[in-house]
């Protein structure tokens, strides 16, 4: 017997009986990027596929809304990179200015250091050398998942090339009268000591109270609820701010307040005069009908206030605290304040109730503060008409947002965008190009020298020391909004000046891509991130993209879901419920959890994670060694004369059938998957492969060919399960690199290329649909007859005879004939035959087929009798069930097809089963 020599390797080596992927995970990974396979260059002779990474803030450690979000990427990336396209993943981080100033301003605070006492210039290397120390952190975590980035591109937004993008798009849209400069209400954060945008305000319901009070027209007399000559009742949350009321408003319609619109009342507790006045904003309905008027601290306020010409006064300062301009509790906190205000208020008989309730409150995303409206001048970007052809190229299709259920929350967004302010009261972050007179006046240029120039025009006599930039910084989302661009289109330093053939700056309002490379790459194909920021970041992009680029920054947006534990809580550190990712990585392995991550995230829905998921991967991971293990641990020979006792293989009668049977379900399965990929469904891809993995390769298939113990397998079988299970490795590789690329070079030599990482993906190859459905029932027979032997206690060492029933010529017992020595094999049947005439029992039903399984002398008659009678009982008992559920009216008219006939289905199933059992109630 002739030993196939390409096997002798595997023979003589030691397989682990386990996977441990604690060396292997860093061994291959290193080896990726020794060789270079994550590295693009521009390539004429392929198709570009790019994703840009949502870049999380240099503040961040790697959380699991970062691994999921960076799993799918990293699975997108690696299957275009095997399909043959020129795959590029564009890693980075964002300055995040609010959330790094924190964290330096923090560190020099240990130190003993005011920021206060610090010049920008000093600051500003404090904040850079934190960054260094701290700001890759989570790259560093991300290769530790297997994220296959072109780390040789690695951004950063404050990067020079990167801030002069955003310098120049300023300059730009200032120059198209996009960007102005004005004193608007803006949301403040008190903590963080700058103004937010919309976006960046979350609202949470809190518990507060709502405060009557009385406002007389003369000092007190006494107490009283209600309107009178002497005075008028309003109802708010914030007492703290009456000290800065300039009216109070009724509507001109109210019949109440008609004798009082004129007036004038005096303000509790600083006795000082303002005016009833009029104004059908005012509900009748709502509260007493009676609304205090701060235009400094309440944005419908301020309107009114505009409206009617009404007094500005800010009584709070920056930080929150009570100013000189509120007369009483000056520096106090506001909300000290208002405890403190609420109690002199009931004291002195100016308060009348104060009634429980839960309202919203606006709190900064960054910092949690609860944010303050204030008037403040600022830097404001008009969105109207950038928004329009963002919000037309989603709604007609060219950018598709998966899944679209999120289509109409993003054109509610667009359709009600507002001005953006832009401006921030940083120091980390891009310096707004303005540049200052001392008497206000300004210009906007690139460098102080420009300015300089264009100011000198009408100030002969200027200095250039008399120029001063603007404080502010420009908002970090300002920067993010050009990533797709600038990532792989910096400025050139001359910015708008560069001739158009140059290929670099703004040119026509357009960013032109620097030597070429970045039209290649742009547009992207997929963007995955979070569906919180579909405003914040994605559909800024947009406007960028077709502001600056003239085209779409990509062509599908993947929106995620918010990882959640299993009481449906959004992870996140003050709940003490979210795991650490590196520590589940250690313990599943990153394959084990990359599969857990993706197998409990259907597209766009929440994941309630728990770490059985991951336990799930890491089980799939050993399958898949195992497997492994099974195949290299078999003795190949050369095909022997027939009847030397081979296990079933391709030179065995009827065996090529399992061969046949797998070559059609593979593709059947890769079609299923291939499907789910163009539809963004990741988690059902992975199922796909999961179910092809370990049912039909794992259970069935290897079952199918595997030997007996002890006996080899022919080379034909061997080689065409070689090749089974290299195209399996490869669908399962974006999902499980490591495991998959340590196997690939297990089962062959190869050369130093050969990695599974750049393998040709399997193409779709035509299948038989109606081979396999035939096939399916051959398997349920297997089943069947594997059901019995358990229900009857039978050894799967006990061989038994299998007799079907067929009145006439059925295509199922063709299949039954090809199947027949597979069937054999794994049920251990000894004889199968075909009956014409009625079988002395009917054991199960598959298809049109009845199938019989004779056990004489294996068996009590009696107790199979009675089992046999328990089983009819039960089953007119279910169709009693059933019966009851379509005879009832309601139940037939309100419920969906798909459910009327799987009942009318169980239905016909049971009746068939009772009939063949009532028939033959014998063994």
């Amino acid at each position: 017997m002739l030993i196939f020599a390409f096997q002798t390797k595997y023979l003589m080596s030691e397989i682990s009986k386990i996977y441990d992927p604690s060396n292997i995970e860093n061994k291959w990974y290193s080896y990726w990027l020794q060789h270079n396979f994550f590295h693009s260059e521009p390539n004429p002779n392929k198709k570009p596929y790019t994703i840009v990474i949502p870049p999380p803030n240099v503040t961040g450690v790697l959380h699991m809304g970062h691994m999921l979000n960076n799993t799918i990427q990293d699975v997108l990336i690696r299957r275009k990179r095997m399909q043959g396209f020129e795959a590029c993943w564009v890693p980075g981080t964002d300055h995040a200015s609010i959330a790094t100033e924190a964290k330096v301003v923090a560190m020099l605070k240990e130190k003993g250091i005011n920021k206060k006492d610090l010049s920008r210039e000093d600051f500003l290397k404090y904040a850079w050398e934190w960054k260094e120390k701290y700001g890759g952190i989570i790259l560093e975590q991300l290769k530790k998942l297997g994220a296959s980035c072109d780390w040789e591109r690695t951004r950063f937004t404050m990067e020079e090339p990167l801030s002069e993008a955003v310098i120049d798009v300023f300059i730009d849209l200032y120059n198209k009268g996009l960007i102005y400069r004005g004193a608007r209400m803006v949301n403040w954060d008190p903590q963080g000591l700058t103004a937010v945008s919309d976006e960046e305000v979350i609202y949470k319901e809190v518990n507060s109270k709502l405060y009557y009070i009385k406002y007389y027209s003369s000092p007190p007399q006494g107490e009283g609820l209600g309107v009178g000559l002497n005075g008028i009742t309003i109802a708010t949350t914030r007492p703290e701010t009456i000290m800065a009321d300039v009216a109070i408003c009724v509507n001109p319609n109210d019949e109440r307040y008609k004798n009082l619109i004129g007036k004038k009342v005096l303000i509790p507790l600083i006795n000082k005069k303002i005016p009833v006045i009029a104004d059908e904003y005012v509900d009748i309905e709502f509260g007493t009908g009676c609304l205090k008027i701060t235009p400094a601290h309440d944005i419908n306020d301020y309107n009114i206030g505009l409206k009617h010409k009404l007094e500005v006064i800010d009584i709070l300062n920056p930080n929150g605290t009570l100013n000189e301009k509120a007369q009483i509790y000056v520096g106090e906190d506001r909300f000290v304040a208002r405890k403190k205000i609420a109690k002199e208020l009931e004291e002195k008989g100016y308060l009348i109730e104060a009634k429980d309730m839960v309202n919203k409150v606006g709190t900064s995303e960054r910092t949690g503060a609860v944010i303050e409206p204030r008037i403040s001048t600022q830097w404001f970007c008009s969105m109207k008409e950038m928004a329009k052809p963002a919000l037309e190229n989603v709604l007609n299709g060219n950018i598709k947002l998966h899944p679209n259920k999120f289509i109409n929350t993003y054109k509610h967004w667009m359709e009600n965008v507002q001005d953006w302010c832009i401006s921030r009261q940083l120091w980390w972050g891009q310096q707004i190009p303005a540049w200052y007179l001392p008497n206000g006046d300004f210009v906007v240029a690139k460098t102080k020298d420009e300015a300089f120039n264009k100011l000198k025009i009408d100030n002969i006599e200027l200095r250039l020391e008399d120029v001063l930039q603007d404080e502010d910084v420009l908002d970090t989302w300002f920067s993010s909004w050009l990533w797709p661009i600038s990532v792989f289109s910096p400025l050139a330093p001359e910015g708008g000046t560069a001739e158009p053939a140059s290929g670099k700056g703004i040119v026509n309002g357009k960013i032109s891509p620097i030597g070429g490379w970045g039209a290649y790459y742009y547009p992207t194909q997929d963007l995955v991130t979070a569906p919180e920021i579909l405003f914040f970041w994605v559909a800024r992009m947009i406007m960028a993209g077709y502001e600056f680029k003239g085209d779409l920054p990509f062509s599908n947006v993947y929106l995620t879901g918010i990882v959640r534990d299993k009481q449906g809580r959004k992870m996140s550190k003050s709940l003490g419920n979210s795991p650490d990712p590196i520590e589940l990585i250690e313990k599943f392995s990153a394959d084990g959890v990359r599969v857990g991550m993706l197998y409990a995230s259907p597209a766009g829905n929440d994941l309630l994670f728990d770490e059985k998921y991951c336990e799930q991967g890491r089980n799939f991971a050993n399958k898949l060694w195992n497997a492994f293990r099974l195949i290299n641990g078999w003795e190949v020979v050369s095909s022997p004369p027939l009847g030397e006792g081979l296990g079933v293989g391709l030179n065995s009668p009827h065996s090529s059938i399992s061969a046949e049977w797998f070559n059609h379900k593979f593709n059947q399965k890769l079609a299923e998957i291939e499907d789910n990929y163009d539809k963004y469904r990741i988690s059902d891809a992975l199922k796909g492969v999961y179910s092809l993995v370990w049912d039909d390769f794992c259970a069935w298939y290897l079952e199918m060919i595997k030997p007996e113990f002890g006996k080899p397998i022919d080379k034909t079988t061997f080689d065409q399960t070689i090749v089974y299970f290299e195209k399996i490795l490869k669908i399962v590789h974006p999902f499980m690199p490591f495991i998959t690329e340590e196997i690939w070079h297990e089962i062959a030599n190869r050369n130093q290329k050969d990695c599974i990482i750049v393998a040709e993906y399997p193409v779709l190859e035509p299948y038989n649909q109606s081979f396999i459905d035939y096939s399916d029932k051959i398997l349920e027979i297997i089943s069947q007859v594997r059901n019995f032997r358990s229900s009857k206690g039978l050894s799967p060492k006990v061989a038994l005879k299998l007799v079907a029933k067929s009145i006439q010529t059925d295509a199922l017992l063709d299949y039954v004939s090809q199947f027949e020595t597979i069937i054999k094999k794994l049920v251990n049947i000894s004889e199968i035959t075909i009956s014409k005439d009625a079988l002395s029992n009917s054991n199960f039903i598959v298809g049109s087929l009845e199938f019989h399984i004779p056990l004489e002398g294996k068996v009590d008659a009696e107790k199979e009798k009675a089992e046999t009678q328990k089983e009819i009982d039960y089953l007119i008992g279910f169709l009693k069930s059933v019966d009851a559920k379509l005879s009832n009216e309601k139940f037939v008219a309100n419920a969906k097809p798909e459910v009327l006939a799987n009942e009318q289905k169980k239905k016909a199933d049971a009746e068939a089963k009772l009939l063949s059992l009532q028939k033959f109630n014998v063994v």
